[in-house]
């Protein structure tokens, strides 16, 4: 193959090109990858308060032991979120004098693939009709 003497200005450029495009294309994949992150967490966060809330709206228990039951269900699934979130079971009354059994969880989750400690707000609340002996 023969060459020209001005072809000699475009040697490499698709190496160029290749890492340009490639490392735009690794942080789209890293930003996706880190929302699934965040969503995946906040799913699991608000399972768990449903979970602590529906505990706490058992005949006989304190509405304030859904927020320690939701706790121990987060050290499990979650360890590493699970200790930056804090979770409080409250009673409630909802409409019409329903009396409500709630959990609150809230706290921040550090954000994976970010430098600098950067984090997001994480803030879910679980309820359930407390049950009352008639």
């Amino acid at each position: 193959m023969h060459r020209r003497p001005g072809d000699r200005a475009e040697d490499g450029a698709a190496v160029v090109e290749f890492v340009l495009v490639g490392v735009l294309l690794l942080f789209v994949f890293m930003g996706v990858v880190q929302v699934g992150l965040v969503l995946h967490t906040r799913k699991v966060l608000a399972a768990a308060a449903a979970e602590g809330a529906r505990h706490a709206a058992n005949l006989g228990a304190d509405p304030a032991s859904g927020g320690g039951w939701t706790q121990e269900l987060l050290a499990h699934s979650l360890p590493a979120a699970g200790r930056q979130v804090t979770c409080t079971g409250s009673g409630a009354m909802g409409p019409g004098g329903l009396p409500l059994a709630t959990v609150t969880c809230q706290g921040r989750m550090r954000l994976t693939f970010l430098p600098l400690g950067v984090s997001v707000p994480l803030h879910v609340t679980g309820r359930a009709v407390k049950e009352t002996a008639q």
